[in-house]
């Protein structure tokens, strides 16, 4: 990858530490249309109580207040964790040009993990999808957030003994993989 999607994916990876900051799932995106972020969004489901309210979601609602939904197919999404079922779906219908993620969505992806819907030729044209962009980052950012106590879940899991894991090893999974 180069510079451009360097740039891209630290700005999804500052929406994803926004989020964790305020309280969210750490998942941040940008939309990038001709060369200039149109749509950011993080993660909302928390604070909204509304399960629909993810990232993607956000930043697509975003750049339609300005732009034409046709702009849709010559954007690009830098999404900090591959998109979920839901989202994969969505950016289908709208035909996203391409996604890039940092780590894999291994209980709830939509583009290689667990289903492939951005490449179901029975449901739009199909959309390439490139992971691994920042890939430690990205798990850090939901390593984070999963070691605290989250006051809103179910009959939450006392925590107070878990650790941070920092480390990698081995740990190759989407790395530079495109889906």
């Amino acid at each position: 990858m180069d510079s451009k999607h360097d740039y891209f994916m630290k700005q999804a990876l500052l929406m994803g530490e926004k989020a964790l900051q305020t309280g969210e799932t750490p998942v941040g995106c940008v939309l990038v249309y001709n060369g200039k972020i149109v749509g950011s969004g993080m993660n909302d489901t928390n604070r909204s109580m509304n399960g629909t309210k993810h990232a993607e979601f956000i930043a697509i609602e975003e750049m339609l207040r300005s732009y034409p939904r046709s702009s849709l197919n010559s954007t690009d999404l830098y999404v900090t964790v591959e998109p979920c079922v839901m989202c994969a779906s969505a950016l289908k219908q709208y035909q996203i040009r391409a996604v890039y993620f940092g780590c894999a969505n291994e209980r709830f992806g939509g583009t290689g993990s667990v289903l492939s819907l951005h490449s179901d030729p029975t449901i739009d044209p199909p959309y390439p999808v490139h992971g691994g962009l920042f890939h430690k980052e990205a798990v850090m950012l939901l390593r984070r957030f999963y070691i605290q106590e989250n006051d809103r879940a179910p009959k939450p899991r006392p925590k107070k003994n878990r650790e941070l894991n920092t480390t990698f090893e081995n740990d190759t999974r989407s790395l530079g993989h495109a889906f």
